[in-house]
């Protein structure tokens, strides 16, 4: 019997002109833009500098503690043959770099301390707060220059205390905690530019 009614009924039928079907590939991968951005540390860089605290405490009670219990030049072996505890003091730069100057090189390095570390105070704010690595590496290398220029701008000179060597054949430069501070920093800095720094920018957006 037709119908009368004057309504078409939807059921059975289908209009393949108004049927989209989405390809599978569409949400497959996302789109480059789609990629979480670098946040940048900001106010939790504070949470970087109670790092480089740590540093600068540990290294100074350090010292501290060589200045009272050693004698200068005057070894006490703790390991032998390699490791002694040996007071001396650098008025250079590393490894006594122009230690033997009239005076001027304290101010040079206290100057050149005080520029770096002001640096990586602004730059641990910017760093990407993705990047832990790198943000333990500068943290640890403004710990171990501002433990340094203290001693500089305090007494004009750096403690020391630190003396690997291999009996009497061969001795390194005696060196502290702001210094190992320093060499371990820059070592995750490099490792983090040449493996992870990649990886990071591929993975989230500038």
């Amino acid at each position: 019997m037709p119908n009368t009614s004057g309504k078409h009924s939807d059921t059975g039928s289908s209009d393949p002109a108004n049927s989209t079907v989405t390809p599978a590939y569409a949400t497959a991968s996302p789109s480059p833009n789609k990629r979480p951005k670098l946040i940048p540390n900001k106010q939790r860089a504070l949470l970087w500098y109670v790092l480089s605290v740590v540093v600068i405490g540990l290294d100074q009670w350090t010292k501290w503690l060589a200045e009272l219990k050693l004698n200068f030049h005057e070894p006490i072996a703790v390991i032998e043959p390699i490791l002694n505890w040996t007071l001396a003091y650098n008025y250079g730069a590393a490894f006594s770099f122009l230690a033997d100057q009239g005076g001027w090189q304290k101010w040079f390095f206290a100057g050149l301390s005080f520029v770096m570390s002001l640096f990586l105070v602004v730059y641990l704010t910017r760093a990407p707060r993705q990047a832990k690595l790198l943000n333990i590496g500068l943290a640890l290398i403004l710990g171990g220059a501002i433990g340094n220029l203290i001693d500089r701008v305090r007494i004009g000179k750096v403690i020391d205390f630190i003396h690997v060597h291999y009996a009497d054949v061969w001795h390194y430069p005696i060196f502290n905690v702001a210094d190992i501070a320093i060499c371990i920093g820059v070592a995750i800095v490099v490792i983090d530019i040449l493996f992870l720094e990649g990886k990071r920018n591929a993975k989230f957006q500038a």
